[in-house]
């Protein structure tokens, strides 16, 4: 019994950090359509990070996520999980639309509101998290501040790019 349920927790993990690994390649493959000629085009702030720098800082936040909301999910005995959640997949779709505006579409300004959005969102998922387990909430902290980071960056370069 104590096997099945260690393989029950692994393989809960592995779905959770899947989907948001998932949503990370999606993410990546509406990107790839412009990066390399279109976003070289644009005017950018001196504080813009090299283009290898995404893949990793992405991944490492795609996995905390995934962990995040697996933490959440093991409390769904004892607390009522479902609002949370529910505003996760909001920020995680919102999250892998964000590529599509801006790389895809082209539409920077668009791309802008809709970060604000995916902004408001991790936040209120952080602090449902927090309220039902503080590391899940915890765990998010560095994907806000970079998507606070990412938001200023997509500020800076509407305002370069009338």
């Amino acid at each position: 019994m104590h096997r099945n349920i260690l393989a029950s927790q692994w393989f809960s993990l592995i779905f959770w950090v899947g989907i948001c690994i998932l949503v990370q390649v999606i993410a990546s493959l509406l990107t790839f359509v412009s990066v390399n000629n279109w976003y070289t085009t644009l005017e950018k702030p001196s504080w813009t990070p090299p283009g290898w720098m995404f893949g990793p800082v992405w991944t490492f936040l795609y996995t905390c996520m995934g962990v995040a909301a697996w933490l959440v999910w093991r409390r769904r005995q004892s607390v009522k999980i479902k609002p949370a959640l529910i505003v996760f997949g909001i920020q995680l779709l919102l999250n892998g639309l964000w590529p599509g505006l801006f790389f895809t579409l082209k539409n920077i300004e668009a791309a802008l509101i809709e970060i604000i959005l995916l902004w408001i969102s991790i936040l209120i998922t952080m602090i449902l998290f927090w309220k039902i387990h503080r590391m899940a909430g915890g765990i998010l902290v560095p994907y806000l501040i970079w998507v606070s980071y990412a938001a200023s960056l997509n500020f800076s370069i509407w305002r370069l790019n009338p």
